[in-house]
């Protein structure tokens, strides 16, 4: 099958350090994606364990034409994996002669290492940890669906509904941010922990709605449905919860003019245009034509009709281009470590915490892109995120960037009661959001979001663009007025008199 030779061919280039899994998959021909990305990613992670296997089997022996990263590929597919999908094609009579040799190394490597489980035989930092207990988040397509259909599909198909996590009853903000009303703020840590706990507690075929996120449906960890026909059908979106808040919290009303300034693989674009009802305009740009690709056929499958992508440099587009005058929103979710990633690690071997001189590179970019985005004049609201747990690519990003548009822009308290917070590192970081599988049980996340500051309706608009101005003309009217007064002077009423008297 193409799913198993693209699987080896891409298993391959990662061992030999020519690329991250996702730019590998998202540059091949596969069609799924998804698919594509996870069994690489599980191979990746087994790694180790499927060579001794192989090794003790003799299977390379014994088959000679089969390369070594294929033999991989199937090895988990047969031993650890969901079996042969769509039969196999012609590996599955190849494996099936070896599968009670293969099974009886795999027994055999569990009894010399003492371990019961196939996880156990895992290198510590390839377990999975706390990110294993991330429940998979599944957001509702409202383009194309309703949250309510959607439960009710899943509940024919056998699914128990949960109803809604302990929950607490969010109300809209100004400019449509999320804000929780002061009474629930209090005790909110004890909600919070059983909100977590509801869906820890998720297991087997348990669904339930997220407390925050009315189009967000949330499943057990682990729970596999690339190959459900409402995926397939664009009606969902795999999508963790923490990268969801961007398009949220920066709320476009229908009719906008939005601008995703870095937006493949097109997640967040997506949601943008539900937010949108597809009524306004997306502005997409990203460098990458493959990913770009990628997200053309996405945006296609989820009914996407109001967004026009281009292959361009954020930084190469122009502020005063016409096009994007009435642009009052922007998402800009750049490139980053991916420190917050969960399967990093499996993604880019050897990949750690990312070096200082990467973060520097890094940074230097968010924080140019951030600048310019500030520089778009109709510009009133924005929203910076990153998958990355970096100061430098956090909280140092926005802190510059306030500091470079000093009075202009602020740092909006969104979601008082999220738990987790900025670091304190500049006044107001508190009103950045920060997310991890520890204390929100999501991916690894930073939020911040920024917004025009208004000019007070009781000061009039050319007094407060030019108050230097304003205060000469205050001045000299003064001076006019004391000379109308004096002896002699001509009094007219609805007149002035001219500079100077007559």
């Amino acid at each position: 099958m193409a799913l198993y030779a693209t699987a080896a061919t891409v298993l391959a280039a990662v061992e030999g350090r020519r690329g991250s899994i996702k730019g590998l998959v998202y540059a091949s021909s596969f069609q799924n994606v998804k698919q594509l990305y996870a069994l690489v990613c599980e191979t990746q992670r087994y790694s180790a364990v499927l060579d001794a296997v192989i090794a003790g089997a003799g299977l390379l022996r014994a088959e000679k034409k089969l390369r070594p990263h294929l033999a991989k590929v199937l090895v988990y597919e047969l031993l650890l994996g969901k079996g042969f999908r769509g039969g196999g094609g012609r590996w599955r009579p190849l494996l099936e002669r070896h599968q009670a040799r293969l099974k009886a190394e795999l027994a055999r490597l569990k009894v010399q290492r003492r371990v019961s489980r196939n996880e156990d035989l895992l290198q510590v930092g390839s377990r999975p940890g706390t990110a294993s207990q991330v429940p998979r988040f599944v957001r509702v397509n409202t383009l194309k669906t309703s949250p309510e259909d959607a439960v009710d599909y899943f509940k024919r198909q056998g699914f128990s509904y949960q109803g809604r996590a302990s929950s607490v009853v969010w109300s809209s903000g100004r400019r449509g941010g999320l804000v929780c009303p002061r009474s629930l703020q209090v005790g909110f840590t004890r909600t919070q922990s059983s909100r977590l706990e509801d869906l820890r507690a998720l297991k087997g075929k348990c669904f339930l709605l997220d407390p925050l996120l009315p189009e967000l449906l949330v499943f057990p960890a682990q729970t596999d449905l690339h190959d459900h026909p409402l995926y397939r059908a664009g009606h969902l979106i795999l999508q963790d919860k923490a990268s969801c808040l961007p398009a949220m919290l920066l709320a476009p009303p229908p009719g906008s003019h939005v601008l995703d300034a870095c937006a493949a693989p097109g997640n967040k674009t997506s949601h943008l245009a539900a937010l949108l009802r597809n009524q306004g305009k997306i502005f997409a740009f990203d460098r990458d034509a493959a990913r770009l690709a990628s997200m053309a056929t996405l945006l296609a499958r989820a009914g996407v009709s109001c967004c026009q992508l281009a292959e361009e440099d954020f930084l190469a587009v122009s502020p005063s281009d016409r096009r994007y005058r009435h642009v009052q929103y922007i998402l800009l979710d750049p490139s980053c470590s991916g420190s917050g990633m969960p399967a990093r690690p499996l993604e880019e071997p050897g990949a750690g915490t990312p070096s200082k001189a990467r973060l520097q590179a890094l940074a230097g970019f968010q924080q140019r892109a951030l600048r310019h985005a500030l520089s778009f004049p109709s510009l009133q609201r924005l929203v910076y995120s990153t998958c990355s747990l970096c100061q430098e690519e956090n909280e140092d990003v926005v802190w510059d960037a306030l500091q470079q548009n000093p009075g202009a822009f602020r740092l909006a308290p969104v979601l008082p009661s999220w738990p987790h917070r900025g670091l304190s590192t500049f006044p107001g970081a508190e009103h950045c959001l920060r997310a991890s599988p520890e204390t929100t049980l999501t991916g690894g996340f930073f939020v911040a979001v920024l917004e025009r500051v208004e000019v007070s309706s009781s000061v009039p608009e050319a007094e407060a663009a030019a108050p230097e101005l304003t205060a000469g003309a205050a001045r000299r009217r003064k001076k006019r007025r004391r000379r109308a007064s004096a002896p002699g002077t001509p009094q007219v009423r609805g007149a002035e008199p001219a500079p100077g008297g007559s």
